[in-house]
C-alpha cells in the first residue's frame, strides 16, 4: 500500500482528495467530542445532499454533526442503576484481571456494562474464566459516581460487587475458538519462567494480566509498553502467516479470507482500541484492492479513524485509541520522509524514523497524560522492537505446536523464543536503571524544532547546529538528575513520602496499594536506595510492594506496626528513636498504624 496511492474513483467522478478525507476523519472526532444533541433527520439530509452535489466539505460538515449527534446517543446510553442486590447471568466482556487479592472484569449483564470485582472465592472462581464466558453471579450493583472518561470509554457506568460465582458455561463458537488459542499458547509457553511468559503473552495477543510491577513499570520506563498491545504490525503479521492459504482462493475468496482471519485475531486480542484501529485499516486496504483502486495510508487511516468513530464515538475518551491514531499518523507522514535524511545502513535508518516520528506524534499525549516521555525510549525501541516481530510470527505457529505437544519439544521450540524475550526485558531493564530522565514540554517543543531544522534545512552547518543541539537537549535531563541535590521532602503521586539528607533515604509508604505506582514515582523522583521503609500498615499490599522495590533498587531496613504481614520488617511502637544517616525517624504512635516524625539532624522533625 503505497503513500502516494492515485485517489480512488467512484463511477467517473473524482473522490475525495486525501487532504479532505483526513478533515473528515478530524471531523468525525471532533463531532464525538463534542457531543452535542442535533436531530438526527436534518443531519442525514445534508450528508446525503452534499454526496448527490459532490460537496466534499459539505460533507465533512455533516459528518461533524452527525458525529456530534451519536456521541450525545452514547453518552446518553451510559444508564446507572439504582444500588441494588444483583442474581443472574453475566458475560464477560474482557479477560479478569488480577488487582491485589482480588479480580477486576468488565461484564455484561441485562444490556448494561459492569467493572465487576470479586475476592476470596469468588475471585478464584473468576480468575479460571476467560472473555465470552457466562457466569451466573450473586452480586451487588451501583453506580460509578463521578463516572470518567476511561470507563465512559468502554461503555461502563455502573459496578458490580461479585459475592460468589455460582456456576458458569463456556461463550459462543468464535469465543471458544479464540480462548482455545490463547490457552494452547500459554501452555505451550510453560517452560518459560513466569516474567517471560507473561511477555510472550503480551508480544503474541496482547495479554499483559500477569506481568510483575517491576516489568512492567521496566517497559514504561522504556517506552516500551506499546509492545504489548496489539497494533498494525500484528495484525500484517497475522496475515502473512495466513498468506499461503489465502492466496490459493480467487480474489473476492481473498477478500472474505482476509476478512476473516482480521476479525479473528481482534476477537483474539479482545477488541482492544489499538487492535480496532489496525484492523479496521487492514479491512479497508482489502476492500481497495479488491476494488483495482489505489489509496494512500493516510487516506486509509483517515477512513478507519471516521468510520470507527462513528460506530462507537466514546473511543475519542480512550488513551490507547489517541495513541495509536498517533503513531500511526507520525509513522505515515513522517517516517518515509526522515528515513532518506539519515545517514547509515538503510535499514537501521528506517527504523529509526519509525521510532522518532511515532514518538514525536505521541509525545503530546503522553506528557499531558503522564507528566513526561522517558529520553531511553528511543535506543530502547531501537534495540528490542526488532526483536519482538519475530517472537510473536514464532509464537503464533510454532508455539502453538508446542501447546499441543508439550514436553520436551515446548522446551525446544521456545528457547529461541527465550533468548529473544530475555534481549527485550534486559532492554527494559537497563532503560529503567539507567537513569536518562523524562523530556517535559519545553524539552519536547525544542527536539521538534531542531528536528524540524534538521529535517528541512540542506545547509551542513545548520544541520550540524540542529543535531548538537538535540543531544544537548536529549542530555540535560540525565544531567539535572546528576548535578542537581533532591529536595529534603518529597510526596510522591502514589501518596508515599521520601526523606534524603546526605545521601541517606526514609521512605514512607502512602495509601495507594499499588506497587507498581510506588515504583514509578520512586524511579521518576530519582530514587537509587533505600535505607529505611516505613510500612504504616503493615498489611500485604505494603508487603508486595516492598518486595518489588527490593527487586527493583536496594532497599535496607523495614519497620511496621504490631501484627504486621511484612516478612522480614521490624516491629516498631511508640517511643522509638531511629537515627538514618543524616535524619532522624521518631515513632508517636503504633496504633492503628505506624505514625512517625522525620527531620534532619538536629532540625525540626515533621509528622508523617
Amino acid at each position: 500500500m503505497s503513500d502516494r496511492g492515485v485517489p480512488a474513483r467512484l463511477g467517473g467522478r473524482p473522490a475525495m482528495s486525501d487532504c479532505q478525507v483526513v478533515a473528515l476523519a478530524a471531523a468525525a472526532i471532533a463531532g464525538a467530542w463534542w457531543s452535542a444533541s442535533v436531530p438526527l433527520v436534518p443531519v442525514v439530509i445534508l450528508g446525503v445532499a452534499a454526496l448527490a452535489l459532490r460537496r466534499p466539505w459539505l460533507l465533512v460538515a455533516a459528518v461533524m454533526l452527525l458525529g456530534s449527534t451519536l456521541g450525545a446517543r452514547a453518552w446518553a446510553g451510559l444508564d446507572p442503576v439504582e444500588p441494588a442486590a444483583f442474581r443472574g447471568e453475566a458475560t464477560l466482556v474482557a479477560d479478569p484481571v488480577p488487582v491485589g487479592n482480588g479480580m477486576r472484569v468488565a461484564v455484561r449483564a441485562e444490556g448494561r456494562r459492569y467493572e465487576a470485582w470479586a475476592y476470596g472465592r469468588a475471585a478464584r472462581d473468576l480468575g479460571e474464566r476467560l472473555a465470552g464466558d457466562r457466569i451466573t453471579v450473586t452480586a451487588s450493583v451501583r453506580p460509578i459516581e463521578p463516572l470518567p472518561d476511561y470507563q465512559a470509554a468502554r461503555h461502563i457506568a455502573n459496578r458490580m460487587s461479585i459475592d460468589s460465582v455460582d456456576s458458569h458455561r463456556s461463550g459462543s463458537l468464535p469465543y471458544r475458538m479464540a480462548n482455545w488459542l490463547r490457552r494452547t499458547i500459554s501452555r505451550g509457553a510453560a517452560p518459560l519462567d513466569d516474567d517471560r511468559h507473561s511477555l510472550l503473552t503480551g508480544l503474541s495477543y496482547g495479554d499483559d494480566r500477569y506481568q510483575s510491577p517491576v516489568v512492567s513499570d521496566d517497559f514504561r520506563a522504556a517506552g516500551l509498553t506499546h509492545l504489548l498491545a496489539v497494533s498494525g504490525q500484528n495484525v500484517a503479521f497475522v496475515l502473512i502467516l495466513a498468506r499461503p492459504l489465502i492466496e490459493r482462493f480467487d480474489y473476492r475468496g481473498r477478500w472474505v479470507l482476509t476478512l476473516g482471519v482480521i476479525a479473528f485475531f481482534a476477537l483474539v486480542t479482545r477488541f482492544e482500541p489499538s487492535v480496532l484501529r489496525a484492523t479496521a485499516m487492514a479491512a479497508i486496504a482489502a476492500t481497495a484492492t479488491l476494488l483495482g483502486r489505489s489509496a494512500s495510508s493516510r487516506r486509509v487511516l483517515a477512513l478507519a479513524v471516521a468510520l470507527l468513530v462513528l460506530v462507537d464515538p466514546l473511543l475519542v475518551h480512550s488513551l490507547a485509541f489517541r495513541l495509536s491514531v498517533a503513531a500511526s499518523a507520525g509513522i505515515i507522514v513522517g517516517a518515509p520522509r526522515l528515513a532518506e535524511r539519515l545517514p547509515g545502513p538503510r535499514v537501521l535508518a528506517e527504523a529509526a524514523a519509525v521510532t522518532v516520528a511515532a514518538q514525536l506524534a505521541v509525545s503530546p499525549l503522553l506528557i499531558a497524560t503522564f507528566g513526561g516521555v522517558p529520553v531511553a525510549s528511543l535506543p530502547a525501541n531501537l534495540l528490542a522492537a526488532p526483536v519482538a516481530g519475530p517472537i510473536m510470527m514464532w509464537s503464533l505457529s510454532a508455539g502453538v505446536v508446542a501447546g499441543l505437544f508439550g514436553g520436551p519439544l515446548a522446551h525446544v521450540i521456545h528457547w529461541p523464543t527465550s533468548v529473544g524475550i530475555g534481549w527485550i526485558q534486559a532492554v527494559a531493564g537497563w532503560a529503567a536503571t539507567v537513569r536518562l530522565g523524562e523530556l517535559r514540554l519545553p524539552q519536547m517543543a525544542a527536539v521538534a524544532i531542531g528536528t524540524g531544522v534538521w529535517w528541512l534545512t540542506r545547509r551542513r552547518l545548520l544541520r550540524a547546529a540542529a543535531a548538537v543541539g538535540l543531544a544537548v537537549v536529549l542530555l540535560l535531563p540525565a544531567l539535572s538528575l546528576r548535578i542537581s541535590d533532591p529536595p529534603l521532602h518529597t510526596v510522591l503521586d502514589s501518596g508515599a513520602e521520601v526523606w534524603r539528607q546526605h545521601h541517606s533515604t526514609v521512605v514512607v509508604l502512602g495509601p495507594s496499594q499499588s506497587a507498581e505506582r510506588l515504583l514509578e514515582d520512586l524511579r521518576r523522583a530519582g530514587v537509587r536506595a533505600v535505607d529505611l521503609v516505613v510500612a504504616d500498615r503493615g498489611s500485604r499490599a505494603q508487603r508486595d510492594q516492598i518486595r518489588s522495590v527490593r527487586e527493583r533498587i536496594w532497599a535496607g531496613t523495614v519497620i511496621a506496626p504490631p501484627g504486621h504481614r511484612v516478612g522480614g520488617a521490624r516491629t516498631a511502637r511508640t517511643g522509638q528513636r531511629i537515627l538514618v544517616g543524616g535524619l532522624e525517624v521518631r515513632v508517636v504512635s503504633h496504633e492503628p498504624r505506624l505514625a512517625v516524625m522525620v527531620s534532619p539532624l538536629g532540625g525540626i522533625a515533621s509528622p508523617v
